[in-house]
This record gives C-alpha cells, sequence and structure tokens, in this order.
C-alpha cells in the first residue's frame, strides 16, 4: 500500500471535481495546482497551493510552460525505495507527489468546432502528457487519474485502504493511462495526416472507442466487440434484443447499399451480408414487397434497410415475416408503437449515420489490409456504349441502378432488374457463370414477368468467356452492364450485336470478396 500525501491536479474538465476535493481533504491530502485549476479548487473553497508557488518558478510563453519543472517530474518519477534517488531528492530540497490528476487540453473537440489551425495548435497539451506518461511510468510509487470517471474508484480505494491505494489499482490506472496517452497522440496524428492528405503513412495508427463487448463472434465460442473510429457509432437502438456480431455485420453491408440509393427512397434486404432484394419505389409498401420479392425465402431471418422514416403502414408489412432487423431514417411513432410489440425484434434508427468515407480494413494473421471504400457516386461519363444498340436515357439510368447494387454483392455477382427493382441475384460462386443460372433461377422461381417487362444484368467483373452474357440473354436479358477487361471482350461485343442486345463497359470492376 502506498500513502498519498500530497496531489498535483490539472484538468481541462473540471466536473465533479468538489467530489473529489472533498475525498482529498478527508485524507489530509496536499494539493497542488496552476491557471485554471488553481482558480476552480480556490472557488469551490479548498486550500491549494499554486505550481509557480511550489517550484519557484512563474510559468513562462502564455502558459505554455508551467508544469515542465524539475521539481514537479523529479517529484513524480523518483524511487521512493531507491536511497540514491532519496538522497538526490532530500539534496534538492524536493517533495514526492503521489497523486496525479490530469485530463488534456480538449484537442479532439476543437478540431470538431473549428478549422482554425493555430487555434487547434494551441490545443495540443504537452505538460498534461508528461504528467500522466510520468505518473504511470512511476505506478509503483504513483498513482494516476485520467478521467472523472476514475474519481468514484479512487474514493472507493482511498476509503478501503485509509489514504492509500493498492498496486493492482495503480497498475490498471497506469493501464487507462497509457491508453488515453496514446489515443491523444493518435488523434493528434491523424489530425495531420487528414491536413496533408496522405492516404497510407508510414505507420498506422489505429484510435477506436469501445461501443460493446459482445456475447459472442460469428460462433459461439469466439468472442467478439465493437469498436468505433469515431466517438459514436451513430446508431440508436430503439428496441429488441442486444445486436449480435453478425447482426452487426448484415447492418453494415445492409446501410452501405441503402446510403447509396436516392434520399428518401430505397429498400434493402439482407441476409449473411449479402442483398436478397432492392427496390426503389415512392411507395413505400410497395419499395418493401418488391424487394422481398426477390427472393422471399433468403428475406426470412434477415435484415430490411429503409433508406426514409418507416410509417404504420409499412410497419404492419415487415411484421408479417421473421427479421432480425429493421432500420429506417426513424420511425413515425405509431409505426413504432406497432414494431415494439415484436420484442425479439431489433429496431435501429440510421438518421444520423456518419456516412464519412473511411479507410476500410480486414486483418488476419497479425497482419491488415487497409483500403479505401467502394462508395464513389457512378455517373453516365463512368461508363461507355460498345454495342450497336443503344440504349435510352430511361435504360441507361436502369442499367446504372443495377451495377450499383451488384457492386454490394459478394463476387462473383450477377445481377438482375427489371424498372428499379431486383428480379434476381446470384452471389459469392467461384464461378460466373453458376452466379449467372443462380441469379435466373431466382428470377424464374420467385417473379410473374410479363413478356414486354425489360430484363436487365450487371456483373460485377467482366466475363471471361461469351457463355455467361449468353446464359443471361437466353433468359430473357435486353441489356447488360459489366466492367471491361477481358482478352474476349470483342467476342462478346460481337455476341451482343449478334443478337440485339445492349452492351455497356464501365471503367471500373467491383469485386467484392
Amino acid at each position: 500500500m502506498k500513502k498519498i500525501s500530497q496531489a498535483l491536479i490539472s484538468v481541462s474538465d473540471k466536473r465533479n471535481l468538489k467530489n473529489l476535493l472533498k475525498t482529498l481533504k478527508k485524507f489530509n491530502i496536499k494539493i497542488i495546482s496552476s491557471g485554471g485549476t488553481y482558480t476552480e479548487i480556490k472557488k469551490l473553497g479548498f486550500k491549494c497551493r499554486e505550481v509557480s508557488d511550489f517550484t519557484g518558478f512563474h510559468e513562462i510563453l502564455d502558459g505554455r510552460v508551467k508544469t515542465l519543472h524539475p521539481k514537479i517530474h523529479a517529484g513524480i518519477l523518483n524511487k521512493r525505495n531507491n536511497r540514491s534517488h532519496r538522497s538526490q531528492m532530500k539534496i534538492a530540497n524536493y517533495e514526492n507527489i503521489d497523486l496525479v490528476v490530469v485530463n488534456f487540453y480538449p484537442f479532439e473537440s476543437t478540431i470538431k468546432k473549428t478549422k482554425d489551425h493555430k487555434k487547434i495548435i494551441e490545443n495540443i497539451d504537452i505538460g498534461g502528457p508528461s504528467l500522466v506518461r510520468g505518473a504511470a511510468k512511476n505506478y509503483n510509487d504513483v498513482t494516476v487519474l485520467t478521467s472523472i470517471d476514475q474519481y468514484e474508484l479512487l474514493t472507493s480505494e482511498l476509503i478501503k485502504n485509509n489514504g492509500s491505494t493498492s498496486s493492482d489499482f495503480r497498475e490498471k490506472m497506469s493501464e487507462e493511462a497509457f491508453i488515453q496517452t496514446s489515443s491523444y497522440d493518435a488523434a493528434i496524428s491523424d489530425y495531420f495526416i487528414k491536413r496533408s492528405k496522405t492516404e497510407f503513412p508510414k505507420i498506422k495508427i489505429l484510435k477506436a472507442n469501445l461501443i460493446e463487448k459482445l456475447r459472442y463472434g460469428e460462433n459461439s465460442h469466439q468472442e467478439a466487440s465493437i469498436y468505433s473510429f469515431s466517438d459514436s457509432i451513430g446508431l440508436k437502438q430503439i428496441s429488441g434484443k442486444k445486436l449480435s456480431y453478425n447482426n452487426y455485420n448484415d447492418i453494415f453491408a445492409a446501410l452501405n447499399l441503402s446510403k447509396s440509393l436516392p434520399n428518401n427512397l430505397g429498400t434493402v434486404i439482407v441476409k449473411h451480408a449479402n442483398p436478397c432484394g432492392v427496390s426503389i419505389n415512392k411507395n413505400k409498401v410497395k419499395s418493401f414487397e418488391e424487394a422481398l420479392r426477390c427472393d422471399p425465402i433468403s428475406a426470412f431471418g434477415g435484415i430490411v434497410s429503409c433508406n426514409f422514416k418507416i410509417d404504420l403502414n409499412l410497419a404492419k408489412e415487415l411484421s408479417k415475416i421473421f427479421l432480425e432487423v429493421v432500420i429506417g431514417n426513424g420511425f413515425e411513432k405509431d409505426a413504432l408503437n406497432y414494431l415494439i410489440k415484436k420484442k425479439n425484434l431489433r429496431l435501429i434508427d440510421a438518421t444520423n449515420l456518419n456516412l464519412e468515407s473511411k479507410i476500410n480494413l480486414v486483418s488476419n494473421f497479425n497482419t491488415a489490409l487497409f483500403q479505401t471504400p467502394d462508395n464513389k457516386f457512378f455517373e453516365s461519363k463512368n461508363f461507355k456504349v460498345v454495342s450497336k444498340k443503344r440504349p435510352s436515357k430511361e435504360i441507361f439510368k436502369k442499367l446504372i441502378f443495377t451495377f450499383n447494387v451488384c457492386r454490394y454483392v459478394k463476387s462473383n455477382a450477377i445481377v438482375l432488374t427489371s424498372g428499379t427493382k431486383t428480379v434476381g441475384i446470384g452471389s459469392g460462386q467461384p464461378s460466373r457463370l453458376d452466379s449467372c443460372k443462380i441469379a435466373i433461377e431466382k428470377m424464374n422461381k420467385f417473379q410473374q414477368l410479363k413478356n414486354n417487362d425489360e430484363i436487365l444484368a450487371a456483373s460485377d467483373a467482366f466475363f471471361p468467356f461469351v457463355d455467361g452474357i449468353e446464359t443471361l440473354v437466353q433468359a430473357g436479358v435486353s441489356a447488360v452492364i459489366q466492367p471491361s477487361g477481358s482478352i474476349r471482350d470483342k467476342e462478346i461485343i460481337k455476341f451482343a450485336d449478334q443478337t440485339d442486345t445492349i452492351l455497356v463497359f464501365s471503367k471500373t470492376r467491383h469485386f467484392r470478396h
């Protein structure tokens, strides 16, 4: 046990400070402080010694230098059981500092509030992290707090140990202190990386906040948690059971596609991170019904994401089938009251979802693959008509819709559409031909298309052989959109012309492995 005799307090966040001071007073712990914290402590009616009085050195450079003094850092870093250290402290007439309570200048909140570079720079804390690192390193003798959430923990510890702290407690606080300093430095380095527009720096530092410890991962024998690279995930769970690892994986897959559709339009149904139905229709109920009709069997136990506010009429339709999750840009009150009755159904409000592009990563074998997201908006200039038969503006628009859905389907991917709804999806096959056959099979099984209904097809990558596009055309497809790049592109164009099929090449492929 280590008795605390003297504390140094320097905090930007001054909430709950009074409760902490009451605890320190109870155990006759002396306090050193400076600047705004010193003023606040005195205002609250507690005794406090100013840092400049303690060191005999007045702060300079507009407060940039105040705690950066040997008397402060020696008081923190000296080893109490080291004879030489004790001797040096005595000769220099330095005092021990047994408790360091510091939280840093609000750098992250500053960059959210302003783009003023000079102001941002001034909110990079130097003295605070130095104090914390010193105290954390010397946790054998010193207790360090870096958050107001730790004040109650310290109070309990001091009461339990009559003004002392245990080694386990100090080590735990040290662990959290180093997490705090590394997180703070990561935020600063990230700011400069974004400022210089460096996509892939020499060293990649990931700063993520724990959102929730999950029950398990993909399977029950795997552990899992969810973290966010920002302050929050931007999703609000309104009701239902806790979300699982697989739920989150499906939610992200659904939202990636859903948010690529026009705002206030579009329904996406996802199962096992694969779209199994997509529709854009101004009528919300019809939008859902069309998406469901694409593959009602796969939709069972799936996730529905609506790029609009969910109303009562749609809520009644959603409740007719078993779903794991329903996502909307909010819920009308009567719709929410209706859906909430299904206790196991998870309802997610994605209104405040952060759509800022982030680097995507996949991790395995202590290695990470990073890449920029595949979410750029498609324009007509990104495509080239290569067939003799040319599409109308309306058909071209629908082809781009088909291609957009296709890029969110696991490779090899084939998507069939009619109008602005999917009618068949083939996903995740090693053979592109197999994906074609699966998409056609589902279309024939679940759709009741008329002879004059236009069927369009998209492929996430080029057709390596003519057999893929041939199979699609034989099934009634009249227009195909696909990336170019095959050594047999000319053969495929020739086949399109022979069968009077519209063929459009994109300048990009869209593998999703």
